[in-house]
């Protein structure tokens, strides 16, 4: 019986059929009325209509479409009654006709008997249900309907259960989970296929949805989930096989040690998919997905299987020679100029993707021996496609395999070479690729001991008759190029530019375009010495420039930009002369001609005023009036978001470049993201300019100051544009310190609203590396203010701040603990955990770093502020975790250095875990609790006196370790030196038997790595010298070498170094040692530095 009266159904009928007519203007109308008469009007009735519409109607079209339109309005956001909050709108429906409507919806679901428009209706119940959930919210005839559903004698009902509780796995309630085990080995048993699959897809769903530690009594149906894959390869079901390949994958990502039982029949399985060529591309690939996702989140499990490795690498290279296929003289390939074209669906492309994976995460020495058993007889092989796969697997695994193939070099090029030669295009194309990818794994290496046979052998491929190759030569030219050092690349400068500048002439504007970038390259790492080559390729850049040209030749004109101000960066303002301001005028005049929002000379315009502020410095002001107000434009911009509320407007946006789609709570958010990410360049920018420019730049410090860097702080839409911000503040401050003064009313007016605001966001940023360039900016912001420029109420504020990201720290660090106590023998820490813990490490070495600059310009005034958060440091400094010991004892070091005398009121905090930290076998820690006990001496006054002598044998120790020497512990063991001498000259020192002690730290020496270490150590050593300590002069050989030695290795420079020469010369007479004896036992470079000093 209807609900509805019957004139609202002949008014809602009418209304669909305009919505679903072909006439632009009839649906228009339609739709109009859909909003303004129904929707706002009358929601409710609307809902209910719909829902009658497909209880009704006799045709199946008519009943599928009211139940797509039902969703798509039941997802609409409005505002609840009685409140400002926006929520879907179904859920802001008063009870009663949420009641009777959802009731309405499940009896539809019973009653339709065809697939298609069962599924229909299934989402709409799937949608009401999400919202329930969402809000905590029961709807408890749902669950009871679908499970009497997945038990019903129709299998279509059975399917349809599922496939909501794929959906929305939230609507199985914890009370119900005893329910769950037998409904779904029911349903990875049914008789039906389709049924069976949709059981897959919904324990996926369902068990993504669990905590960690409720999923293990789940694992038990893994058997009866694998076994649904065999029928369905052996039917040759590709849709349905792909359906429960996808439900495995993600499967494997939530938990691949629930495969681990039946790992190696799931790999032996999935091998097999892999090779049969007559279930279609789309099923291989999944079944090479799912294997890779193992690789990722288990590699641990898939090097211990015994044929995962072998066979993976062998199913990769196979279909890695799925290339070019109805192309074999690659004639089709060559002609093409659209060098983007889409292949990321194609076998070959799978291949290449899946051993990057398996190199990443297994390692070289799992992955190489099965590589290599193929690779050299896949590079003899008649076959080009064999010869093209060998070399992308190179480019492929060559990241990850890089300690073990970095030994390996001479033979991975004695492959690779001889393939720039080989006549069919496709495998040169190869032969570059690997070498540009290798230039880029290996670099340093490769330009270093490879730059003749690289550069000697790919410079002739530049002449190859195929501009594709010509073309991706001069790319991988880039990859070497970028890495090499500017005496590298000086011999073979003719070599190359010569070859590059026959490029520009190329009928091909691709192959143009990229021997500019390839151009701008080697001006940028061949720097003055490109001085040379500045007459003859600047004039070509100029007229490339000033040409009028056509759209089409925007991009190359773009790379002509961004040549022209590389190359005048290398060679700098007084090479170019009165070019550059020619230069600068002929880019104002680009500027002025730009009218389209997409030319690409827009952005390259940009970073090309930044160079060119760079070379011309402070002659780049008169031209600052063109370059800003576009500049500003872009970073002020705003964030351009959409709510996406049905599949035309989503299928809309994906089809436009620059959108990112973010689902959320059942609807897409559409983000503008290349507006986001031109914003971003726009502030980098700007931090150039006021950097370069300093004070010239105050005219534009407040606007964007206020427009751009503090708003951007909290734009939370872009990670990378609240970085930018951060980055700027400090700059911005500085430009404008250098205008106006430190101590101005001006200066003091905009620290104050600056520093609030950083502050601010000090407690609002929620992600954890961004959070870490939040305290990167204070710090750099309070060292441009300087002394004192911080409030108690400010320092007050700072400390609440980071008593708050302190307390997050924990919580984090508790989490991943009881994470790891889940853990199951042979379980990986997953990436996202170590990627968790490195950025929790960099968040604490900037909040060490913020405390640090504090305690520097405010002293003993931050004490009151500081003290609130004594209780993490006391829990920090007993901490397992060594980077919490660290933290505290960094801190702990910056009290003692700046707070003298008063520092002694925390000795009950600071004397133990100093102690301690001279004991920790961590090196890094060691060092900061060496250093404390050094500045307790020199700064902390009289009161610390008898700890610091009594601390000398825990020094001594710290540089008489076995591996004290070793690179990971020098730094420890030269601050425990410089410690010693400090406390030995201290004015309070206690020290009983100083003369005793003398010699025993004279064998502590040298200090050859710690700059800072070095100056009291050997300031020390000369004032004994001077003295003429009879314990040095016993030792005159050893403090000779020991200067000798600093001296080379530059920890001695300037007024230090000469007074440190000086002594070393009176030492070597007092003590009659024959210096050039001591000299001649050095190393011949050693000698000849020395000789500089000792004459």
């Amino acid at each position: 019986m209807s609900a509805l009266p019957p004139e609202v159904h002949s008014a809602l009928g009418a209304l669909l059929q305009g919505l679903q007519s072909p006439d632009n203007n009839i649906r228009a109308h339609a739709e109009e009325q859909l909003n303004n008469e129904w929707i706002v009007a009358q929601a409710d009735v609307l809902l209910m209509g719909l829902v009658e519409q497909v209880q009704g109607a006799q045709e199946a079209g008519p009943r599928s479409f009211a139940a797509v339109l039902f969703r798509r309005i039941a997802t609409k956001t409005r505002k609840a009654p009685g409140s400002e909050e926006s929520k879907d709108l179904f859920i802001t429906l008063q009870q009663p006709h949420k009641d009777a409507i959802r009731q309405k919806l499940l009896q539809c679901l019973e009653s339709e008997r065809l697939p298609h428009v069962r599924h229909k209706i299934g989402d709409a119940v799937a949608e009401v249900a999400r919202q329930y959930s969402d809000e905590s919210q029961s709807w408890p005839e749902l669950l009871q309907t679908l499970f009497v559903a997945s038990q019903s004698q129709d299998a279509g009902q059975r399917e349809s259960a599922f496939r909501i509780f794929a959906t929305t796995p939230a609507i199985i309630e914890r009370q119900h989970e005893d329910s769950v085990v037998p409904a779904f080995t029911k349903g990875f048993k049914d008789s039906d296929i389709l049924v069976r699959t949709a059981a897959m897809e919904a324990f996926s769903s369902f068990f993504g949805s669990l905590q960690k530690k409720a999923r293990k009594k789940y694992y038990p149906l893994v058997p009866e989930l694998l076994n649904i894959l065999p029928p369905l390869k052996e039917a040759g079901d590709a849709d349905g096989l792909t359906k429960a390949l996808i439900a495995l994958i993600e499967l494997a990502e939530e938990a691949p040690i629930m495969f681990k039982p039946l790992f190696h029949n799931l790999v032996q399985f999935s091998i097999t998919v892999i090779q049969d060529k007559d279930l279609g591309d789309t099923v291989r690939q999944n079944a090479l997905e799912l294997m890779g996702t193992f690789a990722d989140y288990s590699p641990a499990m898939c090097k211990k299987d015994p044929s995962f490795t072998s066979d993976m690498v062998t199913q990769c290279l196979s279909l890695m020679t799925d290339v070019g296929l109805d192309d074999d003289d690659a004639s089709e390939w060559n002609n093409t100029d659209d060098l983007e074209a889409e292949e990321s669906d194609m076998n070959h492309v799978a291949g290449e993707q899946c051993m990057d994976r398996l190199a990443n995460k297994l390692g070289g020495s799992a992955v190489l021996p099965p590589t290599f058993h193929w690779l050299p007889q896949m590079m003899t092989s008649v076959s080009w496609r064999d010869r093209h796969a060998a070399l992308m697997a190179i480019s492929a695994i060559s990241e990850g395999c890089r300690e073990l193939m970095e030994n390996e070099l001479d033979k991975v090029l004695g492959l690779v070479v001889p393939a720039l030669q080989y006549p069919h295009p496709r495998v040169r194309w190869a032969g570059c690729n690997a070498l540009g990818q290798m230039s880029t794994d290996f670099a340093g290496t490769m330009q270093r001991n490879y730059h003749q046979v690289v550069l000697s052998n790919i410079i002739p491929v530049l002449d190859s008759p195929e501009p594709r190759i010509q073309s991706h030569a001069a790319a991988a030219l880039v990859n070497f190029c970028e890495e090499a050092e500017k005496a590298t690349l000086e011999p073979y400068l003719d070599q190359l530019l010569s070859h590059l500048m026959r490029l520009l002439q190329s009928p091909k504007r691709y192959v143009q375009e990229q021997a500019l970038s390839t151009i701008a390259t080697i001006a940028d790492s061949a720097e003055t010495a490109f001085g040379t080559y500045y007459d003859t390729l600047m004039p070509l850049l100029f007229n490339v420039l000033r040409e009028e040209q056509s759209k089409e030749y925007r991009l190359l004109r773009s790379k002509a930009m961004e040549c022209a101000t590389l190359i005048a960066l290398a060679v700098g303002k007084q090479r170019m002369g009165q070019n550059a301001v020619e230069l600068v005028q002929i880019l104002g005049s680009i500027q002025e001609k730009i009218t389209d929002p997409d030319d690409p000379q827009s952005s390259y315009l940009l970073h090309c005023w930044g160079r060119m502020c760079r070379v011309l410095g402070t002659d780049f002001i008169p031209y600052l009036a063109g370059v800003m107000p576009p500049l500003l434009e872009l970073a002020s911009a705003k964030a351009d978001i959409q709510l996406l509320d049905d599949e035309e407007q989503i299928h809309n946006v994906r089809q436009e470049e620059g959108w990112e789609l973010v689902p959320l709570k059942g609807k897409v958010i559409g983000i503008k993201t290349s507006t986001l990410e031109d914003k971003h360049m726009a502030i980098e920018l700007i931090v150039i300019y006021a950097q370069q420019l300093a004070g010239a730049f105050e005219p534009y410090v407040l606007e964007i100051m206020e427009k751009v860097s503090l708003p951007g702080l909290a734009f939370f839409f872009h990670d990378p544009v609240r970085i930018a911000s951060a980055k700027s503040v400090p700059m911005l401050l500085n430009a404008y310190k250098s205008a106006h003064g430190e101590r101005s009313p001006a200066m003091a007016r905009l620290w104050e609203s600056t520093i609030e605001k950083v502050l601010e966001v000090l407690t609002a940023e929620p992600a954890i590396d961004t959070l870490a360039e939040m305290y990167q900016c204070f710090y750099e912001s309070v060292e441009v203010l300087g002394k004192d420029c911080l409030t108690p109420a400010h320092m007050l504020a700072f400390a609440a701040s980071a008593q708050s990201a302190l307390e997050d720290y924990q919580t984090r660090v508790k989490k991943r603990e009881e994470d790891e106590q889940e853990f199951e023998d042979g379980e990986d820490e997953s990436d996202e955990t170590a990627f968790a813990i490195e950025d929790d490490q960099t968040l604490l070495s900037d909040m060490n770093k913020a405390f640090h600059t504090i305690f520097k310009n405010q002293e003993t005034s931050f004490l009151p502020a500081w003290q609130k958060l004594l209780p993490f440091y006391d829990s920090f400094i007993t901490s397992d975790d060594s980077t919490q010991r660290q933290w505290a004892l960094c801190i702990l070091d910056d009290v003692l250095e700046f707070c003298g005398d008063q520092s002694w009121s925390y000795q009950h905090h600071i004397q133990k875990p100093l102690v301690d930290g001279m004991r920790d076998p961590i090196p890094a820690n060691r060092q900061a609790a060496c250093y404390g006990v050094g500045i307790a001496a020199q700064k902390g006054g009289a009161n610390w006196s008898t700890f610091v002598s009594e601390s000398l044998p825990d020094l001594f120790k710290a540089c008489q370790l076995p591996n004290a020497r070793e690179d990971d512990h020098v730094f420890a063991t030269e601050n425990a030196c410089a410690s010693i001498a400090k406390i030995l000259q201290s004015p309070h020192c206690r020290v009983a038997n100083v003369q005793e002690v003398i010699p025993h730290w004279i064998d502590t020496l040298p200090v050859v790595n710690d700059e800072e270490a070095a100056p009291f150590a050997y300031m020390y050593l000369a004032r004994l010298i001077d003295e003429n300590n009879p314990a040095v002069i016993a030792a005159a050989n050893k403090a000779f070498v020991a200067v000798a030695l600093a001296l080379e290795a530059e920890t001695l420079q300037g007024q230090s170094a000469q007074r440190a020469v000086a002594a070393a010369k009176r030492v070597v007479q007092a003590g009659g040692v024959d210096a050039n004896r001591i000299l001649a036992t050095l190393g011949p470079e050693t000698q000849q530095t020395l000789r500089s000093f000792f004459g």
